[in-house]
């Protein structure tokens, strides 16, 4: 299976057009190939969540989880092929591919609550000599 970078919304091949092959843990076969991306495909995805980030950081917290919700159930769709490709991938057991998918995939739903419901509230301290507060600004980049 050929893998692509997803970079400004679309599926794109590595600028160099250079690709790496997957390897099965387990048996050393090939299972599929992925861009071998350099520092070109790096400042292209930058510039493409640079540009996106002036719509995102404007977001409306109900668009925010929808979004959220939108990939938890593109994952949910997709849960039996994902998981086989995971663990064919990296070898791990079906136990832990479970947990780590179904952890995912509930993350991404709890943070689309919090999208909706969560409050900036005032400082307080939770730990001995730390202050901790919630705010709501879009980080861009990091």
């Amino acid at each position: 299976m050929a893998h692509l970078n997803f970079i400004g919304g679309k599926w794109v091949p590595a600028q160099s057009g250079a690709t790496d092959e997957v390897l099965a843990p387990a048996t050393g076969a090939v299972i599929g190939s992925v861009p071998s991306s350099d520092a070109s495909d790096v400042d292209a995805a930058v510039g493409a969540a640079k540009a996106a980030f002036a719509e995102w950081g404007t977001a409306t917290p109900r668009a925010r989880a929808e979004a959220l919700l939108a990939l938890a159930d593109r994952l949910e769709e997709n849960l039996d092929e994902l998981k086989a490709i995971e663990g064919e991938n990296v070898g791990k057991p079906v136990s832990i591919i479970d947990f780590e998918f179904d952890l995912t995939i509930d993350n991404l739903r709890f943070f689309a609550g919090a999208a909706r419901t969560m409050d900036a509230q005032a400082a307080g301290e939770y730990m001995d000599d730390h202050t901790s507060m919630l705010r709501r600004d879009p980080l861009g980049v990091v």
